[in-house]
């Protein structure tokens, strides 16, 4: 199935990811790419990114990059490593990478990077596939 129809699916719904203002660069079979641009309400109260945002936006890629197979994927188990932090402005590049796929399961890496490309995290997730179809044929 095409990736822009299984996309667009999955983002008919997705008010969060919409409020994230994230933009989807590129989707395939295990890959997903999105941009967003970080504004003043995603901000915490040491002056830097939420870490909430950030594994939103990871989440999403990885959402996005696991569901590309027409089979309806979700987090069985995800894990984020902060490694810089985000500022006002900053546009983040969220990059997800499949590294391994069953059947049942599949296992994703996640970086979210700034317009400087400085690592901001690392999010390592495992999805489970349900069998069934985001959309039927």
């Amino acid at each position: 199935m095409e990736p822009q129809r299984l996309l667009h699916a999955m983002t008919a719904n997705d008010k969060f990811s919409e409020w994230l203002g994230l933009e989807v660069l590129e989707v395939r079979e295990g890959y997903a790419k999105l941009q967003a641009k970080i504004r003043p309400e995603m901000m915490n109260g040491v002056g830097s990114v939420h870490g909430g945002v950030t594994f939103s936006m990871a989440d999403s890629a990885f959402a996005f990059s696991c569901n590309m197979y027409n089979n309806i994927s979700v987090a069985l188990d995800v894990h984020i490593s902060f490694t810089k932090a985000g500022r006002d402005g900053d546009v983040f590049t969220i990059e997800s990478q499949e590294v391994s796929t069953t059947k049942k399961t599949g296992i994703y890496d996640i970086k979210v990077t700034n317009q400087n490309n400085e690592l901001i995290a690392l999010f390592k997730g495992t999805c489970f596939r349900t069998g069934k179809p985001l959309i039927e044929e």
